[in-house]
C-alpha cells in the first residue's frame, strides 16, 4: 500500500499591531488659590515695577534685564525667592526660583508653578 505524502499547512503567525492609546494623566497636586500680596507686603523691582502675585512676577521676568536681576539676586541672597517663601507661601517655587541665575530661567520656573494656581 503506498502511502500518500501529505504536505502540512503552514500558517503564518502574524504579529498584532498593539496601539496605545493616550490616556490623560490627572495631577495629583492639588489646586491653590492664587496669593496676592497687600499693600505692605508688595515686591518693589528696583526697574520700577511694583509686584503684588505670581503673575507680576513672571511678567516682570519677562522683559527684565540682568542688571535688574542681579541687584536683586547674588550668591548671598536673593529677594525673589524669598518674597515668594515669606509673602506668596510657596516655599516649593521659591525653591526652583533661588536656583534661577538669569530673569528668563525664572520666568520659566514660575510660568510652570502657576499651572497649580486658580485665579
Amino acid at each position: 500500500m503506498k502511502t500518500k505524502k501529505t504536505k502540512k499547512k503552514t500558517t503564518k503567525k502574524v504579529a498584532k499591531k498593539t496601539t496605545k492609546k493616550s490616556v490623560r494623566k490627572t495631577s495629583k497636586k492639588k489646586e491653590k488659590p492664587l496669593v496676592h500680596a497687600t499693600s505692605e507686603q508688595c515686591f518693589w523691582v528696583t526697574d520700577g515695577n511694583i509686584l503684588i502675585n505670581l503673575i507680576d512676577l513672571r511678567d516682570a521676568f519677562d522683559g527684565m534685564h540682568d542688571d535688574t536681576f542681579s541687584h536683586h539676586v547674588s550668591r548671598d541672597k536673593n529677594d525673589f525667592a524669598d518674597w515668594v517663601e515669606h509673602v506668596l507661601e510657596d516655599a516649593e517655587l521659591a525653591v526652583k526660583v533661588r536656583k534661577s541665575k538669569k530673569p528668563k530661567s525664572a520666568r520659566k520656573v514660575v510660568v510652570s508653578r502657576l499651572r497649580i494656581y486658580t485665579f
